[in-house]
């Protein structure tokens, strides 16, 4: 609360030692009452728990550890994630290189970035740096659904407010070739 009272601010690091880590159990039934593909990672991007529209995505029928590690490294995700070199690569990349500076002492994203700059495809693109894109909130991507075909999926994505640094990721998947936008682009109170 001083840091809010005094410099009108949150304060620069997570006050409690498991945040960014770890999230509330009540978490679970939030995702399970979701209808569209939904999942919670940690700070480092492990999944910390998602729902069945979430397991349907992968023609492998596993869900990944790592969402992060899979977008960036997986051979499933290169044909999951409709034109990866040009869609999803270019705006993964500089979320792992912040997540690096915000967090340069996590074991799992320096072992991800490691692999990434091992990467043929995903390592020049990395070492060459430049993108300033640190959040996915309200892009529209392509996927190639495991079962329900090639289509576009909206990026909805939140932090649980216990815990700095994890996230809730909603994809809002519509079917077909062709990107759609339903809905109103900007909601506000009235």
């Amino acid at each position: 609360m001083l840091w809010l009272y005094t410099l009108h601010r949150d304060p620069p690091t997570p006050l409690h030692p498991r945040s960014g880590t770890e999230v509330r159990g009540a978490w679970q039934d939030v995702i399970d009452g979701i209808s569209h593909i939904a999942y919670i990672t940690d700070q480092s991007w492990r999944v910390v728990t998602y729902n069945k529209a979430f397991a349907e995505i992968f023609p492998s029928g596993r869900v990944p550890t790592n969402t992060m590690r899979w977008m960036l490294l997986a051979p499933e995700a290169r044909e999951v994630l409709m034109g990866w070199d040009e869609h999803w690569l270019p705006m993964v990349l500089p979320q792992l290189r912040a997540a690096m500076a915000a967090l340069p002492n996590d074991e799992t994203l320096a072992g991800i970035e490691k692999d990434v700059l091992a990467d043929p495809v995903a390592g020049p693109l990395y070492e060459a740096g430049g993108g300033s894109y640190i959040h996915p909130d309200g892009d529209e991507r392509p996927l190639l659904h495991a079962r329900l075909g090639p289509g576009w999926v909206s990026l909805c994505t939140a932090e649980p407010l216990s815990s700095p640094r994890a996230r809730l990721m909603v994809m809002i998947f519509r079917p077909g070739e062709e990107r759609r936008h339903t809905g109103p682009a900007i909601l506000r109170a009235t």
